[in-house]
């Protein structure tokens, strides 16, 4: 593509963002009726699934759109776009289902407590996500570098999202959660085993 025509990267976040409204309103749209007797409450698994994974996933579009910008690559500029304008909608999925359940988009519990992480504060990363510094590292980087330092840190973003997917399935009945959770296990572990792949390709 010319370079003059090439989304810029705040195009991308605005497109991925835009894409989560969309969701947030559709999911919304779907869900909200009556309360069914089932509604998750606001301390269940289900609402701190909602709320970690939308933390979780937009830093995942963070780190998508921050490689597009410093790859030659096509296949992981194609990848990268494709993981931000999914990670984008999901958020906004996971959004319109706290809205439908009459539900704050901010609990009072600190991240992970839903898992049963017991003793972490509000500052807690949750599993997977990256450092600040990590993050910094990678907007500092450039072409082959910045693709073994994303790869690394979206096998690990992955691995988290796995895990807090693994936890909510053992937590929740309710179908429309474990229909995302079980989507995200299938989708993420595929694209864990493309960028092993593809890590291993520029040396590990």
């Amino acid at each position: 593509m010319d370079p003059e025509n090439r989304p810029r990267p705040a195009a991308l976040v605005g497109a991925a963002l835009a894409g989560a409204l969309i969701a947030a309103l559709a999911t919304w749209a779907t869900l909200r009726g009556p309360v069914a007797p089932h509604t998750p409450e606001a301390t269940s698994a289900e609402a701190g699934f909602a709320r970690d994974m939308q933390v979780h996933h937009l830093q995942g579009v963070e780190l998508a759109i921050a490689v597009r910008d410093r790859s030659a690559d096509p296949d992981i500029k194609r990848m990268a776009y494709d993981m931000a304008t999914t990670q984008g909608h999901q958020a906004g999925q996971l959004y319109g289902w706290l809205a439908a359940w009459g539900l704050s988009q901010f609990g009072r519990q600190p991240p992970m407590q839903w898992m049963g992480h017991e003793g972490h504060g509000m500052g807690a990363l949750m599993p997977g996500m990256a450092t600040q510094a990590q993050v910094a590292e990678l907007d500092a980087a450039t072409g082959v570098e910045a693709e073994r330092i994303f790869l690394r840190l979206m096998i690990a973003h992955h691995k988290g999202a796995l895990e807090m997917s693994n936890a909510l399935l053992e937590r929740s009945q309710n179908p429309v959660a474990r229909a995302f959770a079980t989507a995200v296990l299938t989708s993420q572990q595929s694209e864990i085993d493309l960028m092993t792949g593809l890590l291993m390709q520029r040396g590990g």
